[in-house]
């Protein structure tokens, strides 16, 4: 599904269906891109080696030629000759692509950029400088989770993770490794679980917090930015009054996207 004008967003899964990595997948015509998280790069790149075979394939880190920038706020399809459809993606001049985010086009923009050459291709856009903390409220905002800030590696599943929510899964695809518990977990009504939005009465607790209602643990933090951020929670425990989060009170939200 993956074209010049179209990029998506897609996952790793063990065979046990649990996660390993998320990603953006993108293409010039000529290449895939994989927008992953960095720090995790070098772990992705050598799982992938060992499906090649003997594919006539190379996957290679072009991470010295090419950097990734999110673009977001009020205008910022239109800005960047884009349709706004989340997914909508097209080749920019000299080198590189632009797309909207295929998670939620609220997220705004995300661009392969040649190195050096970025942050003159945005300005001339009409994008101004914004900081990292900038961006991790707009997602905070949306409930949209972070790879494996708000994942456990070889823990957490799709369907837990919203991914069904945010176009991270094809439902008519063919055989992909983890897809027998990925199916069953939907058709069966499996998921007991979900990431949600939470507010705090102030910070937000370190992630790995226990959250707790009547003294019983319903659910975890995840991340958190101010008094926002992202926890796993017990669906039976989303509408609760009283859960705490060490000692903080907290509220759940259900994510705007979501219908479960």
């Amino acid at each position: 599904r993956v074209a010049p004008d179209r990029a998506i967003y897609g996952a790793l899964l063990t065979p046990q269906g649990k996660y390993l990595h998320d990603f953006f997948v993108s293409s010039d015509g000529e290449s895939l891109f994989l927008d992953c998280e960095a720090g995790r790069r070098d772990d992705l790149m050598r799982r992938l080696k060992l499906f090649r075979l003997r594919a006539k394939v190379e996957i290679e880190d072009v991470t010295g030629r090419m950097v990734v920038a999110a673009a977001f706020g009020e205008g910022t399809a239109e800005a960047l000759g884009l349709n706004g459809t989340e997914g909508a993606a097209r080749p920019m001049e000299p080198a590189g692509i632009a797309y909207v985010d295929p998670r939620l086009s609220a997220m705004g923009a995300r661009l392969i950029l040649p190195a050096g050459e970025a942050d003159g291709i945005l300005i001339v856009a009409g994008f101004v400088a914004a900081g990292p903390e900038d961006y991790e409220a707009l997602r905070l905002r949306h409930i949209v989770p972070d790879g494996s800030r708000d994942l456990v590696l070889e823990k957490s599943t799709l369907m837990e993770s919203n991914f069904d929510e945010l176009n991270g899964i094809s439902w008519d695809k063919g055989c992909y490794v983890g897809q027998e518990l990925t199916a069953r977990t939907k058709y069966r009504g499996l998921v007991k679980k979900r990431l949600v939005g939470i507010e705090a009465d102030g910070p937000v607790p370190a992630p790995g917090t226990p959250i707790l209602l009547d003294g019983k643990e319903v659910g975890e933090v995840r991340s958190g930015l101010g008094n926002r951020g992202i926890a796993l929670i017990r669906l039976e425990a989303m509408d609760a009054q009283g859960l705490t989060a060490g000692d903080v009170a907290l509220r759940a939200e259900k994510p705007a996207y979501a219908a479960f």
